[in-house]
């Protein structure tokens, strides 16, 4: 079978069509409308390796073939994965009933949907990955800035994924073959068989990445049932060990109705939001690919809130039994599992394992830094040689770290992660929706000589912005004495009532402030100033 590269096309058409790739001089050709959608006739973009290669050219329109399943199905493949099922056990141990935890994360998805749709729509539109939309806005150098905030943000993602997809194929080949693979020698502090299975993990990623975007596609139509089974039979499994549901749904909540409650529902709000808010920017790298609106606005308001909310109580039912049984919550899947004494239980969880985390970390965390890495230097780097250099980055930056307790994880790692990304997707929404209504020179996103290049490749407004935003975001970031990296006053100690909200602070700050650079640039331009 003839594989497809990550542009959609089939391998061997040249860009920009069947009249072969675009080079030579710019050519001011307009955009085709086809039924909304928008597509460069040939020899409409120059051949410029700054800021010109075939990944990041837009799809055409008879390779934009998602359909409503296939957006669904990837969420659904990304949704039920261990970290998320993490985020929903990682509450159950900070002290939240079942019904609290599913409760935050249900509302968290409903709001991060809202983004999430509205940068979509410039996918199916326009053919365009995310790092050539942030060019409207930040310009064609300046989107350098969001792509590599993107970029790294995504690589943390990418080696915590592998990390937690390697220990646990660690943890439960260690039960099958009698805990003689934790007794091997260890090397920088961990047995080498662990290293083993985290390299062996990091390799299949990497190689199913390399067939590019079609095999994603597929893998993800498989891969998202199959994980959804995996969690039921876990369920099953430890309702069995209490004795019924009862059990599970009978622990009550440390934390009550009251102060107690809100004090930690707010900072786990925005953690919950920010666990995607990654994806609210670069969700264009996969609805680029969309048949149309439709496809792309149905398949994620089917496939995210629900499955992100049925994967939450999925996850604190079965943390609530593992309390019921062990007398303590036990949050981490894996080592759940690796408690029952059957071998085909044990093997049956060790390849879920593999599929759930496969399936989220090469389409969330691979795709999209391969393309920000490629338009860093679109002349050198391509699309596969970004996802290899994401897997390089992901396993020096000890991702076992971020992970090590429900505080770090969720109030340090993902509310960091929550500010800077809200602070950039504010901008984009602004630009694409208050500033432009939709409305992009697409040629003109490839192009010195067009409307984007503002100063130098770089647009003040969309700086200062990100700037202002991203100060009052995370400037107030403040850890707990010993569980954190921040000190316990805050950064910035006035902004530390914000800190709790960073997403949602980030997001707004620097929309309004990006809506009235605009507004000012466009009167001075209309004065003659």
């Amino acid at each position: 079978m003839t594989a497809t590269p990550p542009t959609g096309r089939p391998a061997g058409t040249p860009a920009g069509g069947p009249a072969g790739r675009p080079a030579g001089p710019t050519a001011r050709h307009a955009a085709r409308p086809a039924a909304g959608r928008v597509e460069l006739p040939p020899g409409a973009v120059p051949g410029d390796p700054r800021f010109v290669n075939e990944d990041l050219l837009p799809v055409p329109l008879a390779a934009r073939r998602w359909t409503t399943y296939n957006f669904a199905a990837l969420w659904v493949g990304m949704a039920h994965n261990i970290p998320s099922w993490l985020l929903a056990s990682g509450l159950v141990a900070l002290g939240m009933d079942w019904l609290q935890a599913v409760l935050t994360i249900a509302l968290a998805n409903v709001i991060v949907l809202l983004p999430m749709l509205l940068t979509g729509h410039a996918g199916p539109k326009y053919g365009i990955p995310f790092p050539v939309l942030a060019r409207a806005s930040f310009g064609l150098r300046g989107a350098n800035l969001p792509a590599l905030v993107r970029a790294g943000v995504a690589c943390a993602w990418f080696g915590i994924q592998t990390w937690i997809g390697g220990q646990g194929i660690f943890v439960l080949l260690d039960k099958v073959f009698g805990g003689h693979w934790g007794e091997a020698a260890r090397i920088a502090g961990q047995p080498w068989t662990l290293w083993l299975c985290f390299g062996l993990f990091w390799a299949l990623e990497l190689a199913i990445i390399h067939r590019g975007m079609d095999a994603l596609r597929r893998f993800e139509n498989w891969a998202a049932p199959f994980v959804i089974v995996g969690a039921v039979v876990l369920l099953g499994w430890i309702t069995v060990k209490a004795g019924g549901l009862g059990p599970l749904l009978d622990q009550p909540s440390a934390l009550g109705w009251g102060p107690g409650f809100w004090r930690v529902f707010f900072p786990a709000l925005m953690g919950m939001i920010a666990f995607w808010a990654t994806l609210s920017l670069n969700i264009p790298d996969f609805t680029r690919f969309g048949a149309g609106q439709r496809a792309q606005f149905l398949g994620q308001a089917l496939g995210l809130p629900t499955t992100m909310t049925l994967f939450a109580l999925l996850s604190v039912l079965v943390t609530s039994g593992s309390q019921a049984v062990y007398g303590a919550p036990v949050w981490d899947p894996v080592a759940l599992a690796a408690k029952t004494d059957s071998v085909f239980g044990l093997l049956f969880a060790l390849v879920t394992v593999l599929v759930a985390t496969i399936s989220v970390n090469i389409a969330a965390n691979v795709v999209s830094p391969a393309y920000d890495l490629a338009h860093l230097a679109p002349g050198r780097i391509d699309f596969r040689r970004g996802a290899l250099i994401t897997g390089v980055v992901g396993v020096v930056i000890m991702p076992w770290k971020l992970t090590s307790t429900p505080e770090l994880y969720i109030f340090t790692w993902l509310g960091l992660v929550g500010g800077l990304l809200g602070t950039v997707a504010g901008i984009l929404i602004a630009d694409y929706w208050l500033v432009r209504r939709t409305v992009l020179d697409l040629a003109g996103l490839y192009r010195v000589d067009g409307p984007y290049w503002y100063r130098g490749g770089w647009n003040p407004a969309a700086v200062l912005a990100f700037a202002a935003g991203g100060v009052l975001a995370v400037g107030g970031s403040h850890s707990a004495p010993g569980s954190g990296p921040f000190p316990e006053a805050g950064l910035i100690p006035f902004l530390k009532p914000l800190a709790d909200y960073g997403w949602a602070v980030g997001l707004v700050a620097s929309m309004l402030v990006y809506v009235s650079l605009m507004a000012r640039r466009a009167r001075t331009a209309g004065t003659g100033g």
